[in-house]
């Protein structure tokens, strides 16, 4: 039964169908499987984002089991050029951004100013040695431009796989450790604070590299080289660009709130909110930035506090929840589709992906080792940095869309962020208890 109804599916691409129509039917089986997925690995005592990711990965490839379930094939193109995979590519693009605008809206400006030197030393270790640690690897597995990889331009070079490879190990996943330290009721330890607090700088410093890595490659495709000044005025750009949307988060917002509050249309609070958001994701592309730092930027400025002229019952994060349950899991069970297990029977894969794992843990376990307070387990502080997640994932879907990323780096980075998700929830509960056992003799 299966066989064929994939083999209906495929007839009906092939002939021609709606692009409207296969559209919504590519949502209902994505939706679907993310929501089984989600469910089977929370079960499991895992995140739900790795049974999204790993169900995109078994739809994908199922054409590897039976030739003809094709269905996702468009899906996996290094190029969409499907109509129905296009659209399917645009709502994924709007889950990113709806998922950093909720990111930002976990922070805010106090809880950056509140984290003390610790929480920074850790956050800048745990971007920069990672960075490194990456472009390494990436040297030394990666000798030649892979057959892939889509830019072209023979000024292209591979030191910007090198770079591009190194920023997707920056970003920590606080989200994963945020709830083994939440489910363990230890979410007001010394270590816990340090962690969440490197996490609001980890996500900034790790966006700013994104956006500097992202122009280089970009420049160098055209057969430009960016020079050390205009990698400095990026940098100066993007801080700019956060700076400038805190400022307009102080003195603009609120009088723009209180002014859509005395509209009686409904739900114009999240309107409002989503439009913000959207805005400054658009303003973030024109200035050269990923749109995912203004949509970041945006969650960052809206505070709970700009909502009390509204009379409403729930807060701006509830309004948006709806939204983010429909469309960020349709981004990560995409990244999933287009993973191609075929790359792993191929021996540099095998080499990098592995690669990349260690250094990743490698890279961030090192980030207790700057803790300045004594009577901190450093250990717990750099386990609890390991985990990669969903920024990761958009980094490599970026270097995917720029080219510098091929099918087969794609799918090492991935199977990199399902491994890390996966050792942290453990290697923290551990790490956890075998610090307090270590606390009860001095107590």
């Amino acid at each position: 039964m299966l066989p064929s109804s994939f083999a209906c599916a495929e007839a009906s691409i092939a002939g021609g169908a709606d692009p409207f129509v296969r559209v919504l039917v590519y949502l209902v089986v994505i939706l679907v499987a993310a929501k089984l997925g989600a469910e089977l690995f929370e079960r499991i005592g895992q995140p739900a984002v790795l049974g999204e990711l790993v169900a995109g990965v078994i739809l994908g490839n199922l054409v590897l089991v039976h030739g003809s379930w094709s269905f996702f094939q468009p899906l996996r193109a290094a190029v969409l050029t499907d109509h129905a995979a296009i659209g399917i590519d645009i709502l994924a693009k709007i889950g990113i951004i709806i998922l950093l605008f909720e990111v930002g809206l976990e922070s805010s400006v106090k809880e950056m100013r509140r984290v003390g030197i610790s929480s920074f030393l850790v956050a800048v270790i745990g971007v920069v040695l990672p960075f490194i640690l990456g472009y390494f690897v990436s040297a030394i597995f990666i000798t030649k431009v892979p057959a892939g990889i889509l830019a072209l331009s023979p000024n292209f070079s591979i030191q910007n796989i090198h770079m591009f490879i190194g920023a997707t190990l920056c970003a920590t996943s606080v989200g994963i450790t945020a709830r083994v330290f939440k489910d363990m009721a230890r979410i007001q330890t010394p270590e816990a604070r340090i962690v969440l607090g490197a996490a609001v700088i980890d996500d900034v410093l790790g966006l700013i590299i994104l956006a500097i890595v992202s122009a280089v490659v970009s420049s160098a495709e055209t057969g430009n080289e960016l020079s050390v000044l205009q990698i400095v005025k990026l940098t100066v750009i993007a801080v700019g660009f956060l700076l400038g949307a805190l400022i307009i988060g102080i003195y603009f917002i609120p009088n723009l709130m209180k002014v859509a509050a005395k509209f009686r249309t409904q739900g114009l609070m999240l309107i409002t909110s989503i439009l913000i958001c959207f805005g400054l994701s658009a303003l973030a592309n024109e200035a050269g930035l990923a749109s995912i730092v203004g949509a970041f930027a945006a969650g960052l400025i809206l505070e709970e506090i700009h909502f009390r002229e509204f009379d409403a019952k729930v807060g701006i994060r509830d309004l948006i929840q709806p939204i983010s349950i429909v469309f960020v899991p349709i981004f990560f069970v995409l990244m999933g589709i287009q993973v191609h297990l075929e790359s792993f029977f191929v021996p540099s894969v095998i080499g990098i992906s592995g690669g990349l794992i260690v250094a990743a843990m490698i890279g961030k376990q090192a980030c207790g080792l700057v803790v300045r307070e004594k009577n901190i387990d450093r250990i717990t502080v750099g386990i609890g940095m390991i985990p990669r997640g969903e920024v990761g994932l958009i980094f490599a879907s970026i270097g995917k869309a720029l080219g510098v990323i091929d099918n087969d780096i794609f799918s090492a980075v991935v199977i990199m962020v399902i491994v890390t998700a996966f050792v942290t929830p453990p290697l923290l509960k551990w790490s956890i208890a075998r610090a307090e056992r270590k606390r009860e003799p001095e107590a």
